[in-house]
């Protein structure tokens, strides 16, 4: 089952995640899933004492498994990105559309991040 998380489902859920906007709640969805695909991977273990079945909690499941965290991955990505459009000039259709401002109506309502302010977010702390 690792294998197929690795090569068939893992891909399939970041697939395109450079350009994506998440917010926290997004996050904290994508972690919730990957724990949960992982506690189906490893199934529920009998204690030695009780003789009980219980769930392996997430530290357990990252102990037994240690994968790449989805957001971490989401985020060096669009790091990644960010570094094949800088050095595009700025003529390019890439470097407008993910730098440049769109024209027109906004919609309404709380308007998303834009991708520039997510990828200062993704920066790590110095």
């Amino acid at each position: 089952m690792i294998k197929i998380h690795r090569t068939v489902i893992f891909p399939v859920v970041v697939y395109e995640c450079e350009t994506w906007s998440l917010i926290l709640r997004e996050e904290r969805r994508l972690r919730v899933f990957e724990n949960r695909l992982l506690g189906g991977i490893f199934r529920p273990e009998k204690e030695e004492v009780t003789g009980e079945w219980r769930k392996l909690h997430n530290e357990e499941l990252n102990d037994l498994y240690c994968p790449p965290n989805i957001v971490r991955v989401i985020k060096s990505r669009r790091m990644r990105l960010a570094g094949h459009v800088a050095r595009m000039g700025e003529g390019r259709g890439v470097y407008k559309v993910l730098v440049g401002k769109t024209e027109g109506k906004s919609p309404v309502g709380i308007p998303r991040l834009r991708w520039g302010i997510i990828l200062t977010h993704s920066l790590p702390a110095i």
